[in-house]
């Protein structure tokens, strides 16, 4: 068995934001309804747990857990990710707990395995170095530079208007 398995992609890669923004409108629209579906909160959870920023992170993992406690014929599909978001948190010890309890389910599921060898490596890092969690096509930076680029821009522009103005005045 190879020692790298593919299979824990979700370990490394997040929904764009537009992806999740629709997930979460979803979910929005149905709790302003007081009707939210499981599947509606799964969804949204997913998304959640897939995301670079921690607070998604800790908000996915709230919602998979209250789905794990009311839905008991939805707890095996909520025990990867849960396991996932408390791994790419860094809560090693709970994150291998929800693993383990899935491959008793599923021994032969080669994402939890994968995963499995993740948290591990985790586990032999330290608790208190954070995994890598952002190999996403719109990191939380990219719209911050691109507000600056324009803010600069702007900046620039008003300057260059001021001095012609400026200028003009004094001929």
């Amino acid at each position: 068995m190879p020692t790298e398995l593919p299979y824990a992609a979700d370990a490394e890669m997040s929904l764009t934001y537009d992806e999740l923004d629709v997930l979460r409108l979803q979910y929005l629209k149905e709790v302003a309804q007081d009707h939210v579906t499981t599947q509606t909160k799964f969804n949204y959870a997913w998304g959640l747990v897939k995301s670079p920023m921690r607070e998604h992170q800790v908000e996915g993992v709230r919602l998979l857990q209250e789905i794990y406690r009311t839905e008991p014929a939805r707890r095996r599909e909520c025990l990867y990710y849960l396991a996932l978001g408390h791994y790419k948190m860094g809560n090693f010890e709970e994150a291998r707990k929800f693993n383990a309890l899935l491959l008793e389910k599923e021994p032969t599921n080669m994402q939890a395995q994968s995963l499995g060898q993740l948290i591990d490596k985790g586990v032999t890092r330290g608790k208190f170095q954070k995994p890598s969690t952002c190999l996403c096509v719109n990191p939380p930076t990219e719209g911050y530079i691109g507000m600056a680029l324009a803010g600069g821009a702007a900046a620039i522009g008003t300057l260059l208007i001021a001095g012609l103005i400026r200028r003009a005045h004094r001929k």
